[in-house]
């Protein structure tokens, strides 16, 4: 019986390889996807055959007379059991790649990547094509971790009023979350004094003046502690939250949601206007973590831990802005090939990117 699935679904070589049973047993054969469930007992040379190349590409066993003479007819029948076709791998990422000073890789053959791959054609808005894909998920992940480079940003949206909001320079991050800091920093000050401002509260340094070093003291406790939490969450987010490429979904609404909130920094990752996060999506991304400081801690110490932890956020931002496209001092040059190999050399280890601490701790540091 054919098979009713998307025939112009893309698979990854990973997909056909977990289809070699009985029950479900797929081939390749000149880059097309079948599914020969159906077809095991009707096989005239019987089940055995087709089950020893289940999960596997065909064409050299079919074109070999001496194992099985295939007709024309068998090959037009092969047509009835297309389920999709196989796509073509784009190497970039490999163990031997070696992270150097200058490095500055070469832009992409937009036209040539597309006709190769069929995975995103780069000359396009590429947010809706994503949404709009076949791909499986194993090829998703597969071609979006194999970096691309452009001399421009890519587009992610058609509209401008909607693209304005994907772009970021690194200089948004400082000019908008250091008011914050202050604000919340003076606001645990004032609070461990027992003044409760209103939310609207300004601070003023007549303000300041009056604020007890006691008080001074207790909020910057909390805001070395949120130095640390922030390290903690920076290696938590990327590695569980950004990097939760097995427990993906196979969606395309979840292929999409990866790629807004990571995907994209892989694919492109020398793109300077998506290297640091949007205040929107910091936004959101932060809100359960500061509803459960505010839940744990209370409202004194939540503020001093949370202005901690967003003074590393902005010292996070900027140097991963710095690890992709400035020159650095000495530690700063060791952590710059330290994240570019997870980029270039393995991306499901070396999460930490301010420090290899918890990469340390928890067992996926990088040897760069």
């Amino acid at each position: 019986m054919a098979t009713t699935r998307n025939r112009s679904r893309i698979y990854a070589a990973e997909d056909i390889a977990q289809h070699t049973s009985r029950k479900d047993c797929w081939i390749t054969r000149k880059g097309k996807v079948y599914d020969v469930t159906g077809f095991l007992d009707d096989h005239p040379g019987g089940d055995d055959l087709i089950l020893k190349y289940g999960g596997k590409d065909v064409e050299e066993i079919m074109e070999d007379s001496n194992e099985h003479d295939h007709t024309d007819a068998a090959y037009d029948m092969m047509e009835e059991f297309v389920i999709g076709r196989l796509g073509t791998n784009e190497t970039i990422v490999s163990d031997d790649w070696v992270a150097t000073e200058d490095f500055h890789p070469d832009d992409t053959n937009t036209e040539t990547d597309f006709e190769k791959c069929q995975f995103l054609d780069l000359r396009k808005p590429l947010l809706r094509q994503v949404w709009e894909s076949n791909f499986s998920k194993a090829f998703y992940l597969q071609q979006v971790h194999q970096p691309r480079h452009l001399a421009q940003s890519a587009r992610l949206f058609g509209p401008e009023y909607l693209e304005v909001f994907t772009r970021t320079s690194w200089y948004v991050i400082p000019t908008f979350w250091l008011p914050v800091v202050a604000y919340l920093f003076t606001r645990s000050a004032l609070q461990f004094t027992g003044v409760y401002p209103s939310v609207f509260f300004i601070p003023r340094l007549t303000d300041l003046a009056l604020i007890p070093a006691s008080s001074f003291s207790k909020t910057l406790m909390c805001f070395l502690f949120g130095n640390f939490v922030w390290t903690i969450i920076e290696y938590g987010m990327h590695r569980f939250l950004f990097h939760i490429d097995d427990w993906l979904p196979d969606s395309p609404y979840f292929l999409t949601a990866h790629f807004l909130t990571h995907g994209v920094h892989h694919y492109l990752p020398m793109d300077r206007l998506r290297l640091v996060m949007p205040p929107p999506l910091f936004i959101a991304l932060s809100f359960p973590f500061t509803r459960l400081a505010y839940f744990l801690f209370g409202t004194p110490i939540a503020n001093g831990v949370i202005s901690g932890a967003f003074t590393f956020y902005i010292l996070y931002d900027c140097m991963h802005y710095a690890l992709h496209h400035t020159k650095l001092p000495a530690y700063l040059r060791e952590m710059k090939k330290y994240h570019l190999a997870h980029h270039y050399k393995n991306f499901e280890l070396g999460f930490g990117v301010t420090s290899k601490l918890w990469d340390v701790v928890f067992g996926t540091a990088l040897a760069v």
